[in-house]
């Protein structure tokens, strides 16, 4: 199973895809790798982004000009290839994940890319990553897609360590409509999250309906 947003019909999802930069077969490969995976019980489809919100990762990349880049939360690798490949061949993509069995897929396909040499995997738990990083301005662009209850905190943490004008990707920030019902601790937090984003005075705050919902915050 492709991921899709949940807003759309599977004929416009279709036609989304299509209306966007083919996936190469690279591309092609990780998601039918990893939808076969998920069908064997190792993990949920929505754990991947979409086919097109990964070429949107690549194009905010690139028009934020980002040189370092940050990921919590890497599964089998396709936000951060999208990402790595938005990156200048100087620049670099540090992948914060505890999953040593799924991110051993993304190895393999970051090698198949030719960006292996852009990213940077670390293993553990990504709150203790981050504030193992020094404290300072070093991120262009971080992408979070790991545990929603821990994204409050993560934003909190990457904050001092973003670049003023770097820019912060949350996904699931619409958690397939339950904001406006949450059902559970991860649907809380993302609703939660959102109210105190808006009135954020550190950022510029958008929430798109793209996917399962994307928020960008630009640091002030």
């Amino acid at each position: 199973m492709t991921p899709q947003s949940f807003l759309l019909s599977p004929e416009l999802a279709e036609f989304v895809r299509r209306s966007a930069d083919p996936p190469d077969d690279v591309v092609t490969d990780l998601v039918a790798e990893t939808a076969a995976m998920t069908a064997a019980g190792d993990g949920r489809p929505t754990y991947q982004v979409a086919v097109e919100q990964a070429a949107l990762l690549t194009l905010l990349t690139r028009i934020s000009r980002a040189r370092w880049a940050v990921e919590i939360g890497t599964f089998t690798g396709l936000s951060a290839l999208a990402i790595a490949r938005g990156l200048p061949e100087d620049g670099g993509l540090l992948c914060l994940d505890r999953d040593e069995h799924w991110t051993a897929v993304a190895r393999r396909y970051w090698e198949r890319a030719g960006v292996a040499d852009r990213v940077e995997l670390r293993l553990g738990e990504a709150a203790e990553l981050l504030d193992a990083l020094p404290l300072r301005p070093t991120f262009d662009l971080a992408f979070v897609d790991a545990d929603k209850t821990g994204y409050a905190g993560y934003v909190d943490a990457l904050h001092p360590r973003m670049h003023p004008g770097g820019l912060l990707v949350l996904d699931n920030t619409l958690r397939a409509g339950k904001v406006l019902d949450p059902q559970d601790d991860d649907d809380r937090a993302i609703a939660s999250l959102a109210a105190s984003l808006a009135a954020d005075a550190r950022f510029d705050t958008v929430l798109l309906p793209v996917a399962d919902g994307l928020t960008l915050l630009r640091v002030r």
